[in-house]
């Protein structure tokens, strides 16, 4: 059953009024959200001074949601896509004309962007953009979250970087694919040079409506793609990326496709015409796709697999040669795991970043706790309703109601009159990258952050949802990520609770740990403690703390010496040297 306590808005961010008739409905909108809770967005709004806010990217802090800043990108068609990069300091955004930038953060700071490097596919619409993967991969175990040492809870999980440099350092790049069938690399070399090279998919060069990229452990990157069309198979090609003098090489090949299962039963075989959501179901799991077929008013959601299976052998073979009939030849196979029932018209989808473990045992702990973030995934519909629903079995997990959409009402005479015109819907949302917050630009270009609960509004046990929290805070401090939609959880009364546990889990860890994330414990009991009026006087402490471990960094790095060509002098001493040397001018 679906409770209602699973989601709820926390702010809509309204821009000044604007008159509706500069609304372009046919705009794509898209958004992203980044690690450091940064969240980049299109509107489709225009006003008159201006001309046209289409070709704006703008960027909020989710904490400081009322400061926008706008970056006039440049590109002169609408964008198409924005990516942010693992770190969360750089910004890819492409354009209708094929126009793909990076833009990167000045000085730290938010509002300060430049855009220095770039790449062109001139006048050909990037449909899906994606940075190349770093081979950084954890894997958060349910299962373990019981466990003292934060290498168990969060374990890192064998990944091949897409492309390496001299040493196995990861290559920086981008990956993207055109509306006409080209794939386009661009990579970042370390003096700032960039190599790009365009290749098309297949021989056979097709339109193609909806793409999306994944990658591999083992280093390659996975294409899938659909003309848009339900009759037509999604296909699906395996991209190797590889630099030959001075040169980036691509080459290409193809794997097996797959045709949506609604188009092939009898019942809705015509229903639903158009392919109109194409996704991986996570960035590195490119052996899972989530697909949603539509027509003018209903949806329907399949998710796939790509499994293993052998082909049987037909006898006479394996009497000519034994060897056959031994081992059964393998073959990949795209097998349907989960599909919906109808549903309302799809407008938007948003998957999970958390990277929980899918393990048989990882799920029953989940599901026994009521641990669901990095479960669900979220549907937007066009009468302004989202839907959380299972990853793997697509069931309803949580719901929300937008201002337009109609609730459930158990008394047919409440029906409300259809009010005319369409419904303000969200076109574009993201998760957050615990999963505990979604973000949802509109058809009014309003952006509205709803929370999500992690128990998806089961009602838990003070001390299970601590646990809850507590673990996904600890992911946080392990991987630096932001964990300002962790905070829209806690209530006054666990603040004193969360602190110290942090605190105990935190002395559990080994000292070399410990040294690393000294500085995140303590900026992350500053947070906690705001939240609640009994703590909020020991936040100025921890700031003043902070500063401290900062001066004792600089000082100790200003004592070590630049060259050590004299191992048997102290640095203290070497600085009581150059003091008596130096004059008072000029002094370094």
């Amino acid at each position: 059953p679906v409770r209602a306590g699973g989601m709820d808005l926390a702010y809509v961010c309204e821009w000044e009024k604007k008159p509706k008739s500069n609304h372009c409905p046919s705009i794509p909108l898209v958004c992203a959200w980044s690690c450091r809770n940064l969240i980049a967005f299109t509107t489709d709004l225009r006003n008159e001074e201006e001309k046209d806010l289409t070709h704006m990217v703008h960027i909020i802090d989710t904490e400081h949601p009322w400061d926008v800043y706008s970056v006039n990108s440049g590109h002169t068609e609408v964008i198409t896509c924005l990516e942010w990069d693992q770190s969360g300091s750089r910004l890819l955004s492409a354009d209708a004309d094929g126009h793909i930038k990076c833009w990167s953060m000045t000085d730290h700071l938010a509002n300060s962007w430049e855009n220095t490097v770039g790449s062109v596919v001139e006048g050909d619409p990037v449909v899906a953009l994606s940075w190349l993967h770093n081979g950084v991969k954890l894997a958060l175990h349910v299962e373990k979250s019981g466990a003292s040492n934060f290498g168990e809870k969060f374990s890192r999980v064998k990944f091949s970087p897409s492309l390496t440099l001299f040493g196995g350092k990861p290559m920086e790049g981008w990956i993207a694919v055109t509306i006409s069938g080209l794939v386009t690399v661009s990579l970042l070399k370390p003096n700032g040079q960039v190599l790009t090279a365009t290749e098309s998919l297949c021989r056979l060069r097709c339109r193609v409506a909806l793409a999306d990229v994944a990658f591999t452990g083992g280093g390659n990157i996975v294409v899938a793609t659909s003309d848009g069309s339900s009759t037509s198979p999604v296909q699906f090609y395996k991209v190797c990326v590889s630099v030959v003098n001075e040169k980036c090489k691509i080459d290409t090949e193809i794997l097996p496709s797959l045709f949506m299962r609604c188009t092939t039963d009898p019942a809705r075989k015509d229903k639903y015409p158009a392919i109109t959501h194409l996704k991986f179901l996570a960035r590195d799991m490119s052996e899972q796709v989530l697909l949603c077929a539509s027509n003018q008013n209903n949806s329907i959601v399949e998710c796939w697999s790509l499994r293993k299976e052998g082909l049987p052998v037909n006898n006479i073979f394996q009497q000519i040669s034994p060897v056959v009939g031994d081992k059964q030849p393998m073959i990949l196979k795209w097998r349907i795991l989960s599909a919906t029932n109808d549903l309302d018209r799809v407008s938007a989808v948003a998957l999970p970043k958390l990277p929980i473990s899918l393990t048989n045992t990882d799920l029953k702990v989940a599901n026994d706790t009521k641990f669901f973030p990095g479960l669900g995934l979220a549907l937007a519909f066009h009468d302004g309703s989202v839907h959380i629903v299972h990853r793997l079995s697509l069931q309803m997990m949580a719901v929300f109601y937008g201002s337009s959409s109609q609730r459930p009402v158990d008394e047919p005479a409440l029906k409300r009159p259809r009010t005319t015109g369409p419904l303000v819907h969200f076109k574009a949302m993201q998760l957050s990258w615990t999963s505990l917050a979604l973000a949802g630009v509109d058809s009014h270009g309003k952006l509205s952050m709803l929370r999500i609960s992690p128990s998806m509004g089961h009602v838990l046990d003070m001390n299970m949802s601590l646990r809850h929290l507590l673990f996904l805070l600890e992911y946080c401090m392990v991987t630096g990520y932001d964990w300002w939609d962790i905070l829209l959880h806690v209530q006054p009364s666990m603040v004193q609770n969360l602190v110290e546990k942090l605190h105990e889990e935190y002395m559990r860890q080994n000292a070399a740990l410990q040294q690393v994330l000294s500085t995140r414990i303590v900026a992350m009991k500053a947070s906690l403690c705001k939240l609640s009026s009994s703590t909020i006087a020991r936040v100025c402490d921890y700031h003043a703390k902070l500063f401290l471990i900062a001066i004792s960094c600089t000082l100790k790095s200003l004592l070590r010496p630049h060259f050590l060509n004299t191992p048997d002098k102290s640095p203290g001493d070497r600085l009581t040297e150059i003091c008596s040397k130096i004059t008072d001018v000029g002094t370094d």
